[in-house]
């Protein structure tokens, strides 16, 4: 569906974007992560075909990016997007679904559709009295009025609160289902984790990390397990519950307790999976921190960190 080689991107001497090469498969959900100046931004308007690169090519939908034909099959979200404040948004949208020819009754369906999938209310009040997280999901209609096959998104859910952040997410991972090929980019990137298919980090313009977030973690991160066993083992340390803990960074490390706590007439209980976030592989990369806000309902408790977590009823 989209197909990247040597793209590259100049002003003057500064390099923006520096021989990216990445391929998005249709019906997928891509996310580009890096902290500013990375060359997200830039990376996401040459696919949008608003900027010319300097260098290599950008094909999205089969046709190349600076191809007037190819906007029919997109849709761009930018991370500002100015809304007409005097509209409402049913105007606004039927505004827009004319400058594509979409046909009235066609438009008017899929534009209240497309409402309803956002519950987004107030569709006959002027934009310019809706709060922020209204107006982003009327831009999020307005890249949907043509029916796009690519969807390109900078940034969209930022600066939204917690509720209106999780509702734009699940209707991101819905247009999968619609088999909609989803780009987007992010600041926060347990947003990116939660949702994306495959994922690539840039910094000072290039790509440094890239595949799934299973596959980065596996590359460049590191997974620990915490075994709980009942009874005191070499390497073990007493907890709270009256058990004892250890953590290792092998299966075979865990195998080698199991056995020990069973020759010793007891059972290993319990084993956590620990893998690395997106935002820590990102940090040991880069060596720079971004902002990862999380609502309540994102994180866990301080005293379980998020993990695979394997209870076991009896000794192995």
């Amino acid at each position: 569906m989209i197909e990247v080689s040597g793209l590259r991107k100049t002003y003057g001497d500064f390099a923006a974007v520096v021989g990216s090469d990445f391929e998005i498969e249709r019906g997928k959900i891509f996310g580009v992560v890096g902290p500013n100046g990375a060359g997200k931004t830039t990376t996401l308007k040459m696919l949008a075909g608003l900027i010319e690169p300097t260098a290599g090519t950008a094909t999205v939908a089969g046709f190349d990016a600076g191809d007037p034909e190819m906007r029919h099959q997109l849709g761009f979200l930018p991370e500002e997007s100015p809304l007409y404040e005097d509209m409402t948004a049913r105007s606004y949208l039927r505004f827009f679904a004319d400058l594509y020819d979409v046909p009235r009754d066609v438009a008017s369906d899929r534009i209240e559709s497309t409402l309803d999938r956002l519950d987004l209310e107030y569709r006959d009040r002027r934009l310019g009295d809706v709060s922020k997280g209204m107006k982003r999901k009327v831009a999020i209609a307005r890249s949907l009025v043509n029916d796009p096959d690519v969807l390109i998104y900078d940034e969209p859910a930022s600066g939204l609160d917690p509720l209106t952040t999780n509702s734009v997410l699940d209707f991101t991972e819905e247009l999968r289902e619609d088999d909609k090929t989803v780009v987007f980019s992010a600041h926060n990137l347990y947003h990116v984790e939660s949702v994306c298919d495959r994922v690539v980090i840039m910094n000072e313009g290039r790509i440094i990390a890239r595949g799934s977030v299973s596959e980065i973690r596996e590359e460049h991160g590191d997974t620990s397990y915490r075994v709980f066993s009942d009874t005191a083992l070499d390497g073990t340390e007493p907890t709270a519950d009256g058990r004892h803990r250890a953590v290792v960074d092998t299966m075979a490390e865990v195998e080698e307790l199991q056995d020990a706590a069973k020759a010793a007439g007891g059972s290993v209980t319990d084993i956590r999976t620990d893998e690395p976030s997106l935002e820590s592989i990102f940090l040991e990369l880069t060596g720079q921190q971004m902002p990862s806000p999380r609502t309540a309902a994102d994180t866990a408790p301080a005293d379980e960190p998020a993990a695979d977590r394997h209870e076991l009823e009896d000794s192995p």
